[in-house]
């Protein structure tokens, strides 16, 4: 048996896997940070990591603790705002992938983060989206990070705060969004993708010591599980590089396995 690892380095390295080298990485706080970062130093050592606080292309020799933390701005290419960062996710020439997180997700990638219940009389009032609507509308593709549990993967999202592939088909280009759309929900449970025609959610891969049978259940909605496969688990390099290089202090990735 290999090394054992958390599902939060599990989520990190299969994020990083999507990226090709010379992707344009739009990264937040928390697991996209990890994922961007492991990505450029294991298989993709041309992509470029941009925060919306304007660090461009940051040397990201230590971990930002946040998009605000001073750190962004270490090594970059340019020190810019946040028109600049934003022009930069929309650039057509430029394949930009932003990495979004969310309290609830439906079968066609749209996502909420602004309010549980009726929006006028919320059973909860969550932080909003900031600019992940822009991002969701914008770049070229959006990579998604949630818990998978039934009362966040749900058959009809309470508020769009950002847009998916919307009914799914051609129904995002109809609205005038020509660009980008979700590309992957990635879990602690396995890896999901988006058909090409319907644009639905089904399972592409699950994780060591996780069944199909097990992801579908903790969906909320009806999952085709028959394209699954097993992911591949961490490799010996992902892990070292993610735990000595790129969070040694663990202060995003947290406690060691047991």
């Amino acid at each position: 048996m290999g090394e054992r690892y958390t599902s939060k380095e599990m989520m990190a390295l299969a994020a990083g896997r999507l990226v090709k080298d010379g992707d344009v990485l739009f990264a937040g706080t928390g697991l996209s940070m990890l994922a961007a970062t492991v990505a450029r130093r294991v298989h993709a050592p041309r992509a470029h990591v941009f925060f919306e606080t304007g660090g461009i292309d940051p040397s990201l020799e230590e971990l930002p603790l946040a998009v605000a933390d001073p750190r962004v701005m270490v090594g970059t290419a340019m020190n810019s705002g946040l028109i600049d960062a934003f022009s930069l996710l929309a650039h057509r020439r430029l394949h930009t992938i932003a990495f979004l997180g969310a309290a609830q997700i439906d079968p066609y990638g749209n996502i909420n983060s602004t309010c549980l219940g009726d929006y006028h009389h919320p059973k909860v009032r969550l932080p909003g989206c900031g600019g992940a609507c822009d991002a969701a509308s914008l770049a070229a593709g959006v990579i998604l990070f949630m818990q998978h549990d039934r009362r966040r993967f749900v058959e009809k999202v309470d508020y769009i705060s950002s847009v998916g592939w919307l009914t799914g088909g051609d129904s995002r280009r109809r609205v005038g969004l020509k660009r980008g759309g979700p590309m992957a929900v990635v879990t602690n449970l396995g890896v999901l993708r988006f058909d090409e025609t319907s644009r639905r959610m089904y399972l592409a891969e699950h994780y060591p010591g996780v069944t199909p049978a097990q992801v579908a259940e903790h969906t909320g909605f009806a999952l085709d599980t028959s394209r699954s496969r097993e992911a591949a688990p961490p490799s010996q390099r992902e892990l070292d590089t993610l735990r000595q290089e790129v969070d040694p202090d663990r202060l995003i990735l947290g406690p060691l396995p047991a």
